[in-house]
């Protein structure tokens, strides 16, 4: 069953004291493209989430959030007591110190260089990595089962579509013997009537002559044959079970099923076969732009 491209998902976890969430959102684009927003302690991460999102989803525009918190004991930075000492004593040096006029403020030597050390990231980042990994995962299960949901919907809007084509297309296909039926009866008329006035005797074999160029040049049987094929593989794409991406190939064929109408409304001359076929091209254009939605 063909999926949309438009869909959520969000998961969360807590670990260690640390909370991790995660959201994607999916929106339509010919091609995929995956933008990853993590905090700024989390950055290395960044390219093994895009690989993954880009391995459970094959085409849209992917927008990927990662909120962090460490409420663990983990998150405090480490003072580098050595370099605090090195500070105090050189701070006593100085003689107002000395000489107790000017007091030594612990926490302005907190935010000295060197003194506070914190964490490298490199454990931070690998309890993340475990954790963002699954939640990746399941946001994109649920992303992948909503883009079903929708899908189900687009199947039944593209199937609608495909019904009315055909149904316009056999009235066209019905008509053909017609339209020949037609112009021979029309040109007998005329023919008939310009004779009259010169006297001259209408030969049965240039009434054939002329219905057959007419025919020749207004057959539209192939035209008719390719779009009903088109049709026949349009509803095997949108009925598929296999759950493959479809909606490019569904832009292909649409582009050619518009072809061939062209193709048919430039070849006929007849006033129901171009309203009939008005309506096929209004409905092509109708799968063209439900096709930018399928993934």
């Amino acid at each position: 069953m063909i999926r949309s491209m438009t869909g959520f998902g969000d998961a969360h976890a807590h670990l260690d004291g640390a909370h991790y969430a995660v959201e994607v959102r999916s929106l339509n684009n010919k091609f995929l493209k995956v933008q990853v927003r993590v905090p700024e302690e989390l950055q290395g991460l960044e390219a093994e989430l895009e690989t993954a999102v880009a391995s459970r989803l094959v085409r849209g525009s992917i927008i990927v959030t990662v909120r962090f918190g460490d409420e663990s004991a983990a998150a405090a930075a480490e003072i580098n007591t050595n370099a605090l000492q090195r500070y105090v004593d050189q701070m006593r040096q100085v003689p107002a110190i000395e000489r107790g006029e000017i007091k030594l403020d612990l926490g302005s030597l907190i935010n000295l260089p060197g003194v506070l050390i914190s964490d490298t990231g490199e454990k931070r980042l690998q309890q993340a990595r475990q954790a963002l990994l699954g939640l990746i995962t399941e946001a994109c299960d649920k992303v992948i089962a909503m883009r079903a949901r929708e899908g189900q919907k687009l199947h039944s809007e593209l199937r609608k579509h495909g019904d009315r084509i055909a149904e316009h297309l056999a009235v066209v296909n019905d008509r053909v013997p017609a339209v020949a039926e037609e112009y021979q009866r029309r040109l007998r008329q005329r023919m008939e009537a310009l004779l009259a006035e010169s006297g001259g005797q209408l030969r049965e074999e240039d009434v054939i002559r002329e219905v057959a160029i007419f025919a020749e040049r207004s057959d539209i049987a192939e035209e008719v044959s390719r779009l009903e094929g088109h049709l026949e593989q349009y509803a095997e794409i949108i009925d598929a079970a296999d759950g493959e991406p479809a909606g490019r190939t569904l832009g292909f064929l649409s582009q050619e099923m518009l072809r061939e109408a062209n193709t048919i409304s430039a070849k006929s001359l007849d006033v129901e076969i171009a309203r009939r076929i008005v309506e096929i091209k209004s409905a092509i254009d109708r799968i063209k732009e439900q096709s930018q939605n399928v993934e």
